[in-house]
């Protein structure tokens, strides 16, 4: 078979091949129904209410923190008054608390109808003690003025510093005798406690007076003032009533 006759072969099997595949059925031509889906709808969405229990404890939460956090602000406030009225070196009251604690104490009285003495207290020779000791021993001497007075006298008295070593005592519910005997009771203990590692006895003199309602502070000091000088002109380390 020669070359001709091979390609009449192969191009009329190409054709029958050809036709065949005209009238051929597809293979994948089965219809196909479209399956319906569920419609889904939202719901609309409801606020979550929770039960009572949860909201009041929630609540009890919340008004526990408000208390801490007013205590906290009340113990800061409280913290600043006290560093405004404190001496920052003996830790006593200064000026500005001793005129709060005389005007307290003074309506006290008057309620009760009993005495309020005022002292003051001028610690002897203590500019010689700064000039030859220096003044930290000086300051010390001070500290250790207001240690023995706190540990000699009652809850209810206070003690102030006034002004460099003058100190004012108020002693509630006290006649002016008692006060006398109670401020040469300090006198004693004070001569009992040398400033320790120095071994310097310290001395003050002191005039009380009785507080009137009718009477300032500072004319209470006034004449507690010229009692204690006089207390000095008599030889210090005494006690004068003004």
């Amino acid at each position: 078979m020669n070359h001709d006759q091979t390609a009449g072969m192969c191009a009329s099997s190409l054709a029958v091949r050809r036709q065949d595949r005209r009238h051929a059925r597809p293979m994948y031509a089965l219809p196909v129904r479209p399956i319906p889906l569920p419609l889904f709808h939202a719901a609309p969405h409801a606020p979550v209410s929770l039960p009572p229990r949860v909201t009041d404890g929630a609540g009890m939460f919340e008004l526990m923190a408000a208390r801490r956090r007013i205590a906290e602000l009340e113990a800061e406030l409280s913290a600043a008054r006290d560093v405004a009225s404190t001496d920052p070196l003996t830790g006593v009251l200064n000026r500005r608390g001793l005129d709060a604690a005389f005007r307290r104490e003074l309506a006290r009285a008057r309620r009760s109808g009993a005495g309020l003495a005022l002292a003051l207290i001028d610690l002897d020779d203590f500019k010689r003690l700064n000039d030859v000791h220096g003044h930290q021993v000086g300051d010390r001497a001070l500290v250790h003025l207001v240690d023995v007075l706190r540990a000699a006298m009652r809850p209810a008295d206070m003690i102030s510093r006034f002004g460099g070593e003058e100190f004012v005592l108020l002693l509630t519910d006290t006649a002016l005798a008692d006060a006398v005997a109670a401020l040469e009771r300090f006198q004693r203990e004070l001569a009992a406690q040398p400033l320790a590692g120095d071994l310097i006895r310290l001395a003050f003199s002191a005039g009380i007076v009785m507080c009137d309602e009718t009477v300032s502070l500072d004319e209470s000091i006034r004449r507690a003032d010229a009692a204690t000088y006089a207390a000095k002109r008599a030889g210090k380390n005494r006690v004068m009533a003004g």
